[in-house]
Order: C-alpha cells, then sequence, then structure tokens
C-alpha cells in the first residue's frame, strides 16, 4: 500500500492516534496520520542526520565542543538521539516520551539502540520538566525539545514556567536547543520567542531552517562566553568536515537573522 508518495512498512494505533512508517526513495520515515515526517532516517546510513531541521539543531556544537549529561524531550524516531550516543561517547542522556508506542517503533524501526548511556522515561514532557526542574537543577549542559504531534507543539510546554524549569536544570554554561515552527506572523512562534528571551535573558539565537517552516531557537544560560567570530569561522569549517553537516551556512545565518542579540554572544 502506498502513501505520503511512499511505500507503507507500518501502521498502528494507540490512544493518541495513528502511527505510520513509510519509504520513499531509500529513506524511513514516521508519521502521525499526515504528511509531516516525524522523523527520517536514511536506509544506507542509519547515522547521518536525513531532516534538514535535525541537522539544523546540531548547531550547538558551534559554541560547545562537548557534554556530559543531555536531556531530550521528544524522542520521536530516535535520530538526534542516534547521533549524540554514537558521536559523543562519554555522554548519558535522558529522554522524555509520551507515547509508549513511539518508543517502540524507534527501537524496531530506526535502529535506536539498547545503550546503557540512554534512559528513556514514557511521560510528558511538559509535567516531567515542571517535577524535575529542583531534584535536577543544574544537571544537564545540554537541553534539547522537539515536541509536536501531528497538529504542533504539545500544549504542556507551551508556558512560561516549562522554560523556567528548562533553565533550572540546566548548568550555568548549557545550552537550550528547541525545534519550533512558524514566523513572524505565527503567534504561537512570538509567544514562545517572547518567553525565551525573558527566561534567558535575552541570550537567544534564531537559526531559520532554509525552505523549511522550522526554526531552531539557542537558548544560553548564566555563563555564556562571548564568542569570537573569527573563531567561529574555523569551528564551522572543522565542523562541516567532520559531520558532513552545513555548520558555516547556519553561523552565517545566526548572523543574518539576529540582529538585536547577536552583539551579545558574539563578538565580531
Amino acid at each position: 500500500m502506498y502513501k505520503y508518495e511512499g511505500l507503507l512498512i507500518h501502521e498502528s494505533h494507540d490512544d493518541e492516534g495513528i502511527l505510520e512508517i513509510v519509504e520513499r526513495n531509500g529513506v524511513r520515515s514516521l508519521h502521525f496520520g499526515s504528511d509531516s515526517r516525524q522523523s527520517s532516517m536514511l536506509l544506507s546510513d542509519p547515522h547521518k542526520l536525513e531532516l534538514d531541521y535535525v541537522r539544523a539543531m546540531t548547531s550547538w556544537l558551534l559554541f560547545k565542543t562537548t557534554f556530559d549529561d543531555g536531556l531530550i524531550i521528544g524522542l520521536g524516531g530516535g535520530s538526534l538521539t542516534k547521533h549524540l550516543l554514537y558521536h559523543f561517547p562519554e555522554c548519558h542522556l535522558k529522554a522524555i516520551e509520551c507515547r509508549k508506542s513511539v518508543v517502540k517503533i524507534a527501537r524496531s524501526h530506526f535502529g535506536l539502540p539498547l545503550d546503557p548511556r540512554l534512559k528513556i522515561i514514557v511521560d510528558d514532557g511538559g509535567h516531567y520538566m515542571l517535577q524535575r526542574a529542583e531534584t535536577s537543577r543544574k544537571h544537564y549542559g545540554l537541553a534539547f525539545i522537539d515536541a509536536f504531534d501531528h497538529e504542533g507543539m504539545a500544549s504542556s510546554i507551551c508556558n512560561i514556567d516549562f522554560f523556567d524549569a528548562c533553565k533550572a536544570v540546566l548548568k550555568n554554561a548549557g545550552i537550550l536547543i528547541i525545534n519550533l515552527w512558524g514566523g513572524a506572523h505565527n503567534p504561537l512562534f512570538q509567544q514562545i520567542s517572547l518567553w525565551l528571551c525573558q527566561v534567558f535573558n535575552w541570550k537567544v539565537l534564531f537559526l531559520p531552517v532554509r525552505d523549511k517552516g522550522n526554526i531552531i531557537a539557542l537558548a544560553f544560560n548564566d555563563y555564556s562566553p562571548r564568542y569570537s567570530m573569527r573563531e567561529l569561522k574555523i569551528q564551522a569549517l572543522m565542523l562541516e568536515q567532520h559531520y558532513q553537516i552545513e555548520f558555516p551556512i547556519f553561523l552565517k545565518d545566526l548572523g543574518k537573522h539576529n540582529a538585536s542579540t547577536f552583539d551579545q554572544l558574539i563578538r565580531t
């Protein structure tokens, strides 16, 4: 059976709705009942980040070379989680996913490994963060937020208390990386952007994903050095060579789209 212009290889349901896996041109993708791809994997190279927005979520590497503990809200097919486990052997990850069936599919169809460095908790990401704001205070070097369903961003993370909790669990030099959707005319994007800037004292950079609706926000916690643009350009070229990811483009676009906050974080 064909669906979304590809071959439907799996379909199941849970309390939240439908889960579909479609293969097209050597790429396997997870869908939640719509054409939007929740996660994708290149079958010939499972560790390569296939989706543009997921590659853009690696832009934190421009500012931080490594990390120890990371938190992931929204597992999906696990492509970002696999990337982190593969490239950072010393890291430990905790992933929060609200749908147990999604965790099973990430294991069975997208190669998410059973790894002692990865702990998966089935829970609502927003509720989990609010409960852990004190007990996990200043614990994580990185926090990744990618919590979407077929209708949009999960409602439990669309409040300022959630971002206060994110700041609380990050180390002083920690970075929050969040996948957003929309632009200047999207009220929810505008509201979340304002909350991020208020909570993180305007030390926030936005990276629009070229030719897509995604915008990746990077929010820097209390301690963040002023980075040298010259050094960042050198770093971007090295990262591109190592990861085969377009880091020089990320750096150029960060400079282009953050005129009001760029100078707070980067000296030219």
